[in-house]
């Protein structure tokens, strides 16, 4: 709830742009531009390092519905879940500076998508974040990549996924949701 009225602003101006410019290409940078609010700011008085993963998933919502993947998606009773994320931050984000969240899809792997957003200010990237996304059935199960691409199309220009992306989804994996997970410290 915490950023609802940004993500609602967010869906209806990707609209717009898309009924006036038409889709973004999928293989395309999407951007939007963001301020850092008072809410977005922790006690040290520059954003709060959660708020750029909530702020991130703004430029999700914008390249999913101007590539028109989220319409496609929608009618097939698909939607994409976060299973990984990793983040990075290089500079921080200071209360009502002005910056873009940068947004484009980097590749798949047998399972999952690979996005990667950044937040940045003048030319100058102060933060990116690589997330590995899954696409689930709303009456259960998963969307394999194959069916998603027999679908929607793959996208021609997506580049090769960095082979340090697929060691990074390997390490930070959990078991399935069938398998046992107990949370044993070492």
């Amino acid at each position: 709830m915490n950023v609802i009225w940004r993500t609602l602003l967010v869906i209806l101006r990707a609209r717009l742009r898309t009924r006036r410019r038409g889709a973004l290409d999928p293989s395309a940078i999407s951007r939007i531009r963001l301020t850092t609010l008072p809410t977005d700011i922790d006690i040290l008085r520059h954003m709060n390092n959660g708020r750029y993963l909530s702020l991130f998933d703004l430029g999700r919502w914008d390249l999913l519905i101007r590539s028109g993947l989220f319409d496609a998606m929608n009618s097939r009773g698909w939607y994409a879940v976060v299973s990984s994320e990793t983040v990075t931050f290089r500079k921080s984000l200071q209360l009502w500076q002005r910056f873009d969240v940068e947004s484009r899809f980097v590749g798949h792997d047998d399972k999952a998508v690979f996005l990667e957003h950044r937040a940045v200010v003048d030319g100058e990237v102060y933060a990116r974040v690589i997330v590995r996304s899954r696409m689930l059935r709303r009456g259960g199960g998963i969307v394999s990549n194959e069916e998603l691409f027999a679908a929607v199309g793959k996208p021609a220009g997506l580049p090769e996924v960095e082979p340090w992306i697929h060691d990074w989804a390997a390490a930070s994996a959990l078991p399935s949701t069938k398998k046992p997970a107990p949370s044993v410290w070492r």
